[in-house]
Order: C-alpha cells, then sequence, then structure tokens
C-alpha cells in the first residue's frame, strides 16, 4: 500500500487502487449522469467518468464528496482518476436536487449525516450498488475515496461490510462508530490525515486506529506535517476556514 502517484499537485496515496489494476490509453472523457435511488426510494443522481478508449469492463471508484456536494472539485478529480484507467464514480450523498452554496447551509447538512451514521452508511451502500450496475464496471474491483465530509464516508462504508478492495480518506473526521450490525470489515484502509487539522482529535484518531487493528484491518495512516484540514483542496482557501488551508 506504498506505491504513490500525482494527482494534480498533491502526492496521493494510491496503493489500495494501484493493486486493483488499470490499463488505459487516452481516449475521450466520458460523463453522464446517474439516477439512482436509496433503500428508502429517495431519489438521487450521481456521475460516472469514464476513459471511452477502453470498452472493456474495469476497476471502479466510488467518490464521495466533500461537504460542499457535488462541485466541479468532485468532477476534477473523477475526471483524473478515469484519465487513469478507472472508471469514477461520483456519489451523491444529499440527494438529488440538492445544491448548497453557503457555509451555514454546508455545515447544517454534514450533521444531518454525522449524526446520523447509519443514514450515511445507506447513501454509501446506495452508491456502492449504482457503481456496480454500470456496464462500464468489473463489479468484483471497486475501490471508495473521500474528502473531508467524504473521507468520513467511505469508512462508513468500510463499518457497513461492503465489497471494496480498498477506501482512501482524504483528511476526513475519523473515529471509531459501531460496525453495522452483522457486518465486519473488509476493505484495505489508507487514511491520510493533516498532521495539525484542528478538527481531528487525537484520542478519536486513537480510538479509529484501534478499530482497525482490533478488526485485523489491512491499513496505513499517514500524518503530514504542518497540514491541516481540507490539504488537498486547492480551493479552500477561499473560503477562510480556520484550520482549513491548502
Amino acid at each position: 500500500m506504498r506505491n504513490r502517484i500525482l494527482l494534480g499537485s498533491k502526492c496521493v496515496a494510491t496503493g489500495v487502487l494501484i493493486v486493483m489494476g488499470c490499463a488505459s490509453g487516452w481516449g475521450k472523457l466520458v460523463t453522464r449522469d446517474v439516477d439512482y435511488q436509496d433503500a428508502d426510494g429517495r431519489p438521487l443522481q450521481g456521475y460516472v467518468v469514464f476513459d471511452d478508449a477502453n470498452t472493456k469492463k474495469r476497476p471502479a471508484v466510488v467518490v464521495i464528496h466533500d461537504w460542499r456536494g457535488l462541485t466541479d472539485y468532485t468532477h476534477r478529480r473523477c475526471e483524473m482518476l478515469a484519465r487513469l484507467g478507472y472508471v469514477a464514480f461520483a456519489a451523491d450523498i444529499y440527494g438529488k436536487g440538492v445544491h448548497l452554496s453557503t457555509v451555514p447551509e454546508w455545515s447544517q447538512e454534514v450533521a444531518k449525516y454525522k449524526n446520523d451514521r447509519m443514514l450515511f452508511r445507506e447513501r454509501g451502500r446506495a452508491a456502492y450498488e449504482a457503481c456496480r450496475k454500470l456496464p462500464e464496471v468489473d463489479p468484483e474491483r471497486i475501490a471508495a475515496i473521500g474528502y473531508c465530509f467524504g473521507g468520513t464516508g467511505v469508512i462508513e462504508m468500510l463499518r457497513d461490510g461492503l465489497d471494496l478492495r480498498g477506501v482512501v480518506s482524504f483528511h476526513g473526521g475519523l473515529d471509531a462508530r459501531p460496525l453495522t450490525p452483522g457486518k465486519s470489515m473488509r476493505a484495505k484502509v489508507l487514511a491520510l490525515c493533516g498532521a495539525d487539522d484542528p478538527y481531528q482529535a487525537a484520542a478519536d484518531l486513537a480510538d479509529f486506529e484501534k478499530q482497525l487493528r482490533e478488526n485485523q484491518v489491512d491499513y496505513e495512516i499517514v500524518k503530514y506535517g504542518h497540514a491541516v484540514h481540507a490539504f488537498t483542496d486547492s480551493e479552500v482557501d477561499l473560503l477562510n476556514q480556520p484550520g482549513a488551508k491548502y
């Protein structure tokens, strides 16, 4: 899990993706919206991005967005993955038609899912199932990555026992929440953290690692010295949020 590749200007650890295998020539990126539902029938709309140079089924990466929802930032991350040969599926956690634009709105929406982890897992599960059904995807080779809010979300997918090859959490909020009853942690885990992230309590991170160890998870936790929250987000400085900086 120590392979490294470059995604944008930051070194992004993606060993859990490399082991899935991908090979693609350069073609045209294809993007389309994907309508799907959660277990309660609530409408969701994500989108898929892939390189049309490859006509075979290929590994996929579910991308869980940050607190802003599905934005151009998420789209660019999906394009990067598609250029590497993966099918990138941008999950919709908030719901079809939910478009937020202010810090108070984002904070309120994030709290809804962080306070209801089963709902968070339900939305992650719905995205995973929608991704599996895409005709371009090899359903046996799916991973998930997430940023900030999404970095928390992929860990909830792990606790939900989904059949993922691996999950990568970029500056997510890490703690130790109970697993979904009857489920086990099946995926490899890579957690990328800012060593000076004020939103990540050291005790919570220690509990998170303890949970991974107790559940025999193959994991790696990386702390970037002097980095704070949202260190991969080239747009975060525009928000002037204390403790968050690219």
